[in-house]
C-alpha cells in the first residue's frame, strides 16, 4: 500500500513544449475572415477615378512588356503587372490582392506593437491583448477604406508593409547596437518601401525616435551607438530625395509648381488638415473621396493660427509627459514624422485625402494603447469591450465599402458632400455617362460648368452626352470647343462621328482626315470613317477602314462587329 501511495504521489514529468502556434494560426484566420467581410462590398467594385489612367486600364492588353510599366514606383508597378498577367483585367483580383496586402501590413504591425509594448514594460497577457487590438483597428478602421478599396492606391499598404518590416528588423535585433547585417536588411526593406511610395522616406526619423524612447530610454546613447544605421539610411534617403525631386520637377500636381497656392499657404492649410486627420481617427464621420477643403491664404484665414496653437499645445504636452506616458508621446511624434512629407511645406493639389492616414495611424494607435493599458478593468471585461469596438469597425467599414462597390453611389456621395468642387461634380457627370444615364450626365456636366470653365475632357464628355440624348448641334458645339482648346485625334474623330450620324458625309470625312493627320495610329478614326462608308453603302471602302482599325487595335470590338456586318451585307448582295 505504501508503495502504491508513494507511486501516486510521484509527479509525472511534463514533455517540453515549444511556443504554441495554434493561437496565432487561428488569429490569422480570424483576421482574414474579418478583413474580407469588411471589404466584401468593394471586391467586385469597378475601376474608378485615377484607376482609369493607370497601366492596367490604359495599356492595351496584358502582354505589354514590363518596362512600359516602370516609373518612379517600380516595385508597386510590378505588382500591377503581375496582377494583370496572372488574372487579367477583371477588378476582383486587384481588390483581393489589395486586401491581402492590407492584412499582411496588419500582421506586421501586430509584431511591432507587441515589441514596443514589451519595451514599455507592459506585462505579457495585457501586451498580447493590446497588440492584437491595435492591429485589428488598423485592419478594420473605416478610414483605411480609400487606401485598400481604391486599386490605384495600393502603394499605401505595400509601402507600409515594407516600412513595418524594416522597423521590425530594427526592433527585434539581437544586440543593443545595430550590426552591419541588420543595417543591410533594414536598407533593403527601406529601399523597397520607397520604391512603392516616397513618403516612407521618413523611416530614419522613426528609427531615431525609437532609439531615443526605448534604447535604453529617453537617452541619446542608443542613437550614438547605432551610427551605422543612421549614416546609411540618411545617405539612401538623401539619394531618394534627389531622385524624387528631379522626377517631380515638372509636375504641376505636386511640388512648388502647383498653381493654386504657394508653399506657405499649403503650410497654413495643413495645420487645419492635421486636426481633421486626428478627428477622423477618433470619429470617422463624413468620409469623402474628394474633400472640398478651403485653402488658408493667410495665417488667420479659416482658423489656421488656432489650429497651430492646438498642435503646439499637444507637442508641448507630448514633451512634458514623455516619461509618464511614453507610448502616447512616442506615438504622437511618430505620426507627425510620417505626416511630414504630405502635410508640411511641399504643396500637393489635393490638400487632404483619407489615404494619407493609412501609415500615420500606427502612431495614433499607440496613443490609444497608452490609455487603454492604464484602465483598471478585469481582463474579460477589457477583451469584451475591445471586441465590441472591432465589431463596430467591421460594420462601419462594410458600409463605407458599399460606396466603393458602386461607382455611381460613390460619386453621388462625393458630389453631395463637396457641392462646390468642380471635380466632384464632373466625375459624377462622367460616371452617369459611362452608365448610359445620358440625361443625368448632361445636367450634371452643366452644373460642373457653372463652377469652373470647362476644360478639354469636360467638353468632350459633355458633347458625347448631348449626342447620346440626340442633340447633335449641342454635341458639335461642345466638341468643337474642346478641339479649339486642344486639337486631338480623339476629338476630331468624335466630330466626324457626330457629323456622320447626321448624314453629313463630306464634312465627316474631312474631320476624320484631320484626326488621321494628328494621330495615324488612333484606331477609332478608321472605325468612324468605315461607318461613314457603310452608311453610303460603299462596302469595299468600309471593310478596308475596319481592317485598318484592327491593324492598330486587334481587340477593337466596334471594328470587329462592323467588319462582320459588312461581310454579311456583301454576301447578301452576291
Amino acid at each position: 500500500m505504501s508503495k502504491k501511495r508513494s507511486a501516486r504521489k510521484t509527479p509525472i514529468a511534463e514533455p517540453q513544449r515549444g511556443p504554441r502556434i495554434w493561437p496565432y494560426a487561428l488569429g490569422l484566420l480570424v483576421t482574414l475572415y474579418a478583413a474580407f467581410q469588411a471589404y466584401a462590398p468593394a471586391l467586385h467594385g469597378p475601376f474608378v477615378f485615377d484607376d482609369l489612367l493607370m497601366p492596367y486600364v490604359a495599356l492595351q492588353g496584358p502582354d505589354v512588356p514590363i518596362r512600359a510599366w516602370l516609373g518612379v514606383r517600380p516595385l508597386l508597378m510590378v505588382t500591377y503587372w503581375l496582377n494583370l498577367r496572372l488574372w487579367g483585367r477583371e477588378t476582383f483580383s486587384f481588390h483581393v490582392v489589395n486586401v491581402l496586402l492590407h492584412v499582411a501590413s496588419s500582421v506586421l504591425l501586430f509584431l511591432v506593437f507587441r515589441k514596443i509594448l514589451e519595451l514599455a514594460r507592459v506585462k505579457k497577457p495585457q501586451r498580447e491583448i493590446l497588440a492584437s487590438f491595435g492591429a485589428a483597428v488598423f485592419l478594420l478602421h473605416p478610414i483605411q477604406t480609400e487606401a485598400v478599396s481604391y486599386v490605384a492606391h495600393r502603394a499605401e499598404s505595400l509601402s507600409a508593409g515594407f516600412f513595418f518590416a524594416a522597423l521590425l528588423a530594427f526592433l527585434y535585433r539581437r544586440s543593443a547596437a545595430v550590426s552591419w547585417t541588420d543595417t543591410l536588411l533594414i536598407l533593403v526593406l527601406f529601399a523597397a518601401a520607397i520604391s512603392c511610395k516616397e513618403h516612407t522616406i521618413v523611416l530614419p526619423a522613426v528609427l531615431l525616435l525609437t532609439d531615443y524612447y526605448w534604447n535604453p530610454g529617453f537617452s541619446f546613447q542608443g542613437i550614438r551607438r547605432n551610427w551605422r544605421i543612421y549614416a546609411t539610411t540618411a545617405a539612401l534617403g538623401a539619394a531618394g530625395t534627389v531622385f524624387i525631386a528631379s522626377y517631380l520637377r515638372n509636375d504641376v500636381s505636386i511640388g512648388f509648381k502647383v498653381a493654386d497656392f504657394t508653399w506657405y499657404q499649403y503650410v497654413f492649410t495643413q495645420w487645419r488638415v492635421l486636426l481633421v486627420y486626428f478627428r477622423l481617427f477618433l470619429f470617422p464621420a463624413g468620409q469623402n473621396m474628394d474633400y472640398d477643403f478651403p485653402v488658408s491664404r493667410t495665417v488667420l484665414e479659416h482658423g489656421s493660427i488656432a489650429a497651430l496653437a492646438v498642435i503646439l499645445l499637444i507637442v508641448g504636452a507630448a514633451i512634458h509627459y514623455r516619461r509618464r506616458y511614453p507610448l502616447a508621446s512616442y506615438g504622437f511624434f511618430v505620426s507627425l514624422a510620417i505626416f511630414a512629407p504630405t502635410s508640411s511645406f511641399i504643396p500637393i493639389n489635393d490638400v487632404i485625402t483619407e489615404r494619407r492616414l493609412y501609415l500615420p495611424i500606427f502612431g495614433l494607435l499607440l496613443i490609444a494603447l497608452e490609455f487603454l493599458r492604464r484602465l483598471n478593468l478585469n481582463r474579460q471585461v477589457l477583451i469584451a469591450g475591445l471586441t465590441g469596438i472591432c465589431l463596430a469597425a467591421v460594420v462601419t467599414t462594410y458600409r463605407r465599402n458599399a460606396y466603393w462597390g458602386d461607382s455611381v453611389k460613390l460619386h453621388e456621395d462625393t458630389a453631395r458632400k463637396s457641392p462646390g468642387k468642380w471635380r466632384a461634380q464632373y466625375n459624377l457627370g462622367h460616371t452617369y455617362f459611362q452608365q448610359g444615364r445620358c440625361p443625368e450626365a448632361v445636367r450634371q456636366l452643366e452644373l460642373a460648368a457653372r463652377l469652373r470653365q470647362p476644360d478639354h475632357r469636360h467638353l468632350v464628355i459633355w458633347g458625347l452626352a448631348y449626342q447620346c440624348v440626340k442633340q447633335p448641334e449641342q454635341a458639335l458645339q461642345r466638341l468643337r470647343e474642346a478641339a479649339a482648346i486642344t486639337p486631338t485625334a480623339t476629338v476630331y474623330s468624335y466630330i466626324g462621328w457626330v457629323l456622320g450620324q447626321q448624314g453629313k458625309s463630306a464634312e465627316a470625312l474631312a474631320s476624320l482626315e484631320i484626326a488621321q493627320k494628328l494621330d495615324p495610329n488612333y484606331s477609332m478614326t478608321y472605325v468612324h470613317r468605315g461607318s461613314v462608308h457603310l452608311a453610303l453603302k460603299q462596302y469595299e471602302d468600309a471593310a478596308a477602314e475596319f481592317q485598318r482599325a484592327l491593324q492598330y487595335d486587334p481587340n477593337n470590338r466596334q471594328a470587329l462587329d462592323r467588319l462582320a456586318l459588312v461581310q454579311q451585307l456583301r454576301s447578301t448582295r452576291r
